[in-house]
């Protein structure tokens, strides 16, 4: 097929799509990202059209894209504003480790690489499996409490705790992680006590992680991360955005982390 009939100026509002072009060698479709991407580092040289929850129309117009990508419903008021625009907009909505993958695959063939999206897709899970079959051989499993928010706590979602479970802990809030919104997952600091996490790993998005502020949080000096010193920040860019770099150093953060408290136990 005509490869000038696939999308060659493609504005993306989330950096997951923008690092999965580039690792499809189709870095220079993209004509625009947002304000947060920091991965691939030559990404940041593009224009930078969006927050997560606004974008510049201005700007992304003055691009003329024939695609735009977008996530999730929080995106969903910026995507119905192109649409009557004219534009054609994708939005994805991943929430788990097998859609991540799904999501790699979407964004191969609306470009016309389904192939390359396959053998990156192959790669991917074959480094997922290389850590489950580390995280097998731990002595125990920690229990893990991630932090995705300080004020309120809020637990980690979906894809984070698939993420947390392949690198060999078990997360003190299973019963929240299919709950989409932050808001839904909320939890009571005394809760997290109560369940003793063995690590604590947070990743505060646009905020550096401050672990006094952590140890030093009423009747925390109880819990074993906080006793052991075993609270671990994961940038946010690494581990919060629903795509390669996740499933490739984010996890390996997380196994780092949780490795590491199974031998001291």
């Amino acid at each position: 097929m005509t490869p000038d009939l696939y999308p060659q100026r493609i504005v993306c509002l989330t950096e997951e799509t923008t690092e999965t072009l580039y690792l499809l060698g189709e870095g220079d479709r993209v004509a625009g990202v947002s304000g947060y991407t920091v991965r691939p580092p030559e990404a940041r040289q593009k224009p930078r059209v969006s927050a997560f929850i606004n974008a510049r129309y201005d700007k992304i117009e003055a691009l003329h894209p024939d695609l735009i990508l977008a996530f999730s419903d929080l995106q969903a008021d910026i995507a119905a504003e192109l649409v009557r625009r004219g534009y054609p907009v994708m939005v994805f909505n991943q929430r788990s480790v097998s859609e991540i993958l799904q999501m790699i695959l979407v964004v191969g063939a609306l470009v016309g690489r389904a192939e390359r999206a396959a053998r990156l897709v192959a790669d991917l899970d074959a480094g997922l499996n290389v850590v489950r079959a580390q995280a097998a051989q731990l002595a125990v499993r920690p229990r893990v409490f991630f932090e995705e928010w300080d004020q309120p706590l809020i637990s980690g979602i979906r894809w984070v705790e698939e993420l947390v479970e392949i690198a060999g802990g078990d997360p003190i809030f299973p019963e929240l992680r299919d709950a989409k919104l932050g808001k839904d997952r909320i939890v009571n600091a005394e809760e997290v006590v109560r369940r003793e996490p063995d690590v604590i790993v947070a990743s505060w998005c646009g905020k550096a992680v401050r672990a006094e502020r952590i140890r030093t949080r009423p009747g925390w000096d109880r819990v074993p991360a906080v006793r052991f010193d075993r609270i671990h920040e994961i940038k946010s860019a690494l581990i919060l955005q629903p795509g390669p770099a996740a499933l490739t150093d984010g996890l390996q953060q997380l196994h780092t982390a949780i490795s590491a408290a199974s031998s001291a136990s």
